[in-house]
């Protein structure tokens, strides 16, 4: 077993549990990529920005994400039967922003999409999508956690869009 050296510095000083900005703060710490997540819904279009993405099985192949409870359009992800990621490129950080705000028609205004089978949107220019069918949904705190199982997917080699302590940016890899 290896020990760290004793310049190692401690842990920074706790803080109180009931300050949601400090909880925030040190949740952002946590570098992740960014989505776009789109729905059909009551024949709508439905989509937001989402950095809570993440891979839960390969097989059967599952995704997750999370939705706040107070959001508008709860009920159009949580009832619509499925949904669609788009994982972001480095290159769409407006898109981002886009969909992080305003109406469902300025969310997708000049955004080029394709609609899938399932009649969800694919976001044409992400780097990865997955189109899923709704197989879990946890209620958990003041969120929803959906659980998808992939249906349809599809990737391209690019950089992503990166989310680090509420600033965007691009991931980097280390080459020697």
């Amino acid at each position: 077993m290896r020990h760290l050296p004793e310049s190692m510095p401690a842990c920074s000083k706790a803080v109180p549990l009931s300050d949601p900005a400090d909880f925030r703060k040190a949740l952002s710490c946590f570098a992740t990529g960014v989505t776009v997540v789109t729905a059909r819904w009551k024949s709508g279009d439905w989509g937001m920005t989402c950095n809570s993405f993440a891979s839960v099985s390969l097989e059967p192949r599952l995704v997750l994400w999370s939705i706040r409870k107070a959001a508008s359009s709860l009920e159009a992800f949580t009832r619509s039967g499925g949904f669609t990621v788009n994982v972001l490129s480095h290159e769409q950080e407006a898109t981002a922003r886009q969909f992080a705000t305003g109406d469902m028609n300025s969310r997708f205004a000049g955004v080029p999409v394709e609609r899938q089978s399932s009649e969800r949107l694919c976001l044409t220019d992400a780097m990865a999508w997955f189109d899923c069918s709704l197989h879990q949904l946890v209620d958990a705190g003041d969120h929803h956690i959906l659980i998808g199982q992939v249906r349809e997917f599809g990737w391209r080699d690019t950089a992503a869009l990166g989310f680090w302590r509420s600033q965007f940016g691009q991931f980097q890899t280390n080459t020697p």
